[in-house]
């Protein structure tokens, strides 16, 4: 019977993918600045012809950078088109196949069927379905839900390259995976100097005017996902421009997908139409990264040279008639640029990078939470105003 709550068995974000013009260069930039360790490699090495992918990880993080290697492959096309950026925001589920078929009979469209991808250390079933923009998800199971028989075990598995509906004696067969990372890749261990970075926290889809509503029903229809909180402009606008944000979440909020547009008449342009007009579409603004200790987190990020957005000091003249008492010294969250804000469980502690692509696209949130269930509304308003100057400076507002 399928979980009304959570209709696709999903378990948790998977990895995230990234399509980037040089692979190599990207991991050693994650490595050296946000502390990631390569964890998994694949390339010509491992007999890939097509791309080279570089797995890094940081305590429940996975990011995986993945360049072509010949200009047919659709990656090409992508960092033509948007530059480096989010291709795959990946999960693990129960079953890829109750996955997939549930999806597309919900309203997805496939991209890839479910399939078997193998190698010396064992089996991993995948599916994906299209989302905004060039965005996919990607369905991975490590295991069947039913146990096989004598005569279906002994079906051999179909090789990583090929696709297609799995046979009901392949569905029924149980996969179990031993390697580094998924087949195809070997393990290549290269330390980074970790920053306490642990886990995604949301990911945040930018969507063209009008669209917001149509991918929120997307992941409420078709994903089970449900409204967590609505920001209008009322709550996220400057004089110059505003914008439009719903959170999806799953039933247990572990996966949050906040969905923005670009709102209208407020005689700019808006960080949202921004980020669209460079990246050519839709697709993943940012990434938020949760943290435990988040004072010694931006103090190892800012020296390995990440560079942060910065609000008005005056804001940390204001901070603490607004939020309350905090366990922090505000000295420290100014001298490091990081905002508050508090809802009725407790508070939250964030900062936002500058865009880490030469386009002004992509860029991630650093946070920590203490009960805080929010996602910084009180500091909207300091934050767009930091944000929409180096809009200024870009020639772009």
């Amino acid at each position: 019977m399928t979980d009304t709550k959570n209709p696709l068995g999903l378990k948790k974000i998977h990895h995230v993918e990234f399509y980037v013009g040089n692979a190599k260069q990207a991991e050693f930039y994650y490595r050296k600045a946000f502390g990631f360790s390569r964890a998994a490699y694949r390339g010509l090495e491992t007999g890939d012809r097509e791309v080279t992918s570089y797995v890094l990880r940081q305590n429940r993080v996975n990011f995986v950078l993945t360049t072509p290697l010949v200009p047919e492959h659709p990656a090409a096309e992508h960092i033509k088109q948007h530059g480096d950026g989010v291709r795959d925001i990946a999960f693990q589920v129960e079953d890829a196949d109750h996955a997939y078929n549930e999806a597309v009979k919900r309203g997805a469209k496939g991209v890839t069927e479910p399939r078997d991808l193998t190698d010396a250390n064992g089996t991993v079933r995948h599916a994906a379905i299209a989302t905004y923009g060039d965005t996919i998800h990607s369905f991975y199971s490590y295991q069947a839900s039913t146990t096989p028989s004598a005569e279906t075990a002994a079906t051999p598995p179909i090789q990583g390259g090929e696709s297609g509906a799995a046979t009901a004696a392949q569905q029924e067969r149980v996969y179990a995976y031993s390697g580094a990372f998924l087949p195809g890749f070997t393990e290549q261990l290269v330390p980074g100097e970790e920053v306490g970075i642990q886990l995604v926290d949301h990911i945040v889809g930018n969507v063209e005017l009008g669209k917001m509503n149509y991918w929120c029903d997307f992941y409420r229809d078709v994903m089970g996902f449900e409204r967590y909180i609505t920001f209008d402009d009322k709550d996220i606008s400057t004089e110059y421009s505003a914008l439009m944000s719903i959170v999806m979440s799953d039933g247990g909020h572990n996966i949050k997908f906040p969905i923005n547009e670009p709102a209208e008449g407020k005689g700019g342009k808006s960080q949202i139409q921004e980020y669209i007009d460079f990246y050519r579409s839709a697709g993943a603004q940012h990434i938020a990264l949760l943290c435990k200790d988040i004072l010694h987190t931006v103090a190892k990020l800012q020296e390995n040279g990440i560079e942060f957005l910065r609000v008005p000091d005056t804001y940390y003249e204001e901070v603490l008639d607004r939020v309350g008492p905090i366990d922090e010294d505000i000295k420290d969250l100014h001298r490091l640029g990081i905002l508050v804000d508090r809802d009725d469980e407790g508070y939250l502690l964030q900062i936002f990078t500058k865009p880490v692509e030469d386009r002004p696209t992509v860029f991630y949130e650093i946070l920590q939470r203490k009960g805080c269930k929010g996602f910084g509304k009180g500091n909207f308003k300091a934050l767009f105003v930091s944000i929409e100057e180096e809009q200024r400076r870009r020639g772009n507002l």
